[in-house]
């Protein structure tokens, strides 16, 4: 499947990768824990996985938090200044091994929804120079500004790891007005050119910076993460449910051999009331939740060929007899009649 022929689901959602970022950079920047942990799609459980997308509204959330509690100047460029290479996955690699700076971020502008949402634009233009322009879809004009302030350092600091220099851009624009003092600003992004109250958000580099050979160039690479890149876009999960979180922490609990009530609530940051409360708010309950997963899993394992003390211990069941004990509840067969003939 292309590029652009995934759309469903990804509309709306965006990476693991940035949303773990941006719960970092909150906290670096002091935002409240408790509004902070109410953030859907946020725990440790769901972030633990490449293919799960979060919704755009809990990104926006976060990077509302950071507003609130670092407002001003320099907000968004500290966060792409703990930023490492690597620290957004697939996409960081993306835009640093083409064989310049142009190409790479030519190859990897379809890919952009590895990041983000459709909705955040992602613009390439100039006859000599490259100039990367960004639109953010966040309302307040506050929290607009840290968001593409945290992305025109961001390209900053990709463009020069890709190089191996510390080339200065030939401009830089925000669509926001100038805060009292931006000499921060003038620090990160090398030049004083900076406009503000301009038509868009862009960053400009000088055409000898953006077809210059780049120091981390590798075709080969280039070729394998694009190939990569097409995986986890066309097996994206989008994290829509209320209860997506906790059946992730299920599954994984069970993977474990422990699929409890506190190991699954300490996974997702809860007291064990807190998450039988939040079960029954969504019309079912822990029982119910544990019941169908070993189901569903008992199904696949007996298909599979496994026997019923492997598919027993598996699902931590105390032994064969409990297993089709379950069995007869599920179906009012036994797990023999489950396997594939």
């Amino acid at each position: 499947m292309s590029v652009d022929g995934i759309g469903g689901a990804l509309h709306g959602t965006a990476s693991t990768h940035l949303v773990r970022l941006l719960v970092r950079a909150a906290r670096a920047a002091g935002a409240d824990e408790d509004q902070l942990t109410r953030v859907p799609g946020t725990d440790e459980v769901v972030l633990g996985g490449e293919l799960n997308r979060i919704p755009m509204s809990s990104l926006l959330r976060l990077w509302e938090l950071i507003a609130q509690a670092r407002p001003g100047a320099g907000s968004g460029a500290a966060i792409a200044a703990a930023a490492p290479l690597g620290s957004l996955n697939t996409w960081d690699y993306l835009v640093t091994t083409g064989a310049t700076l142009a190409d790479s971020l030519r190859a990897a502008q379809p890919y952009h929804r590895l990041v983000t949402a459709a909705t955040e634009g992602f613009d390439l233009s100039g006859d000599g120079g490259l100039t990367i322009g960004y639109r953010t879809s966040a309302g307040d004009p506050a929290v607009a500004a840290v968001v593409n302030e945290y992305v025109l350092a961001y390209y900053l600091r990709r463009a020069r790891e890709a190089v191996g220099r510390p080339l200065v851009p030939t401009k830089v624009s925000f669509g926001h007005s100038a805060p009292p003092d931006h000499t921060g600003l003038i620090d990160v992004f090398g030049t004083a050119d900076i406009e503000f109250d301009a038509e868009a958000d862009a960053i400009t580099f000088h055409a000898d910076d953006a077809t210059a050979p780049l120091a981390r160039a590798d075709p080969m690479l280039a070729d394998l993460i694009r190939s990569h890149a097409d995986l986890v876009l066309a097996s994206a999960r989008p994290i829509t449910d209320p209860l997506d979180a906790f059946r992730i922490a299920l599954g994984t609990a069970m993977d474990a051999g422990d699929p409890a009530l506190p190991r699954v609530a300490k996974s997702l940051a809860m007291s064990e009331r807190t998450l039988q409360r939040h079960l029954a708010e969504h019309g079912t309950s822990w029982r119910e939740e544990l019941d169908s997963i070993r189901y569903e899993r008992a199904k696949a394992l007996l298909e599979q060929g496994h026997s019923t003390s492997t598919v027993a211990h598996h699902l931590a069941f105390t032994d064969d007899r409990a297993l089709r004990k379950a069995f007869r509840r599920w179906t009012g067969g036994t797990p023999t009649s489950a396997r594939r003939r």
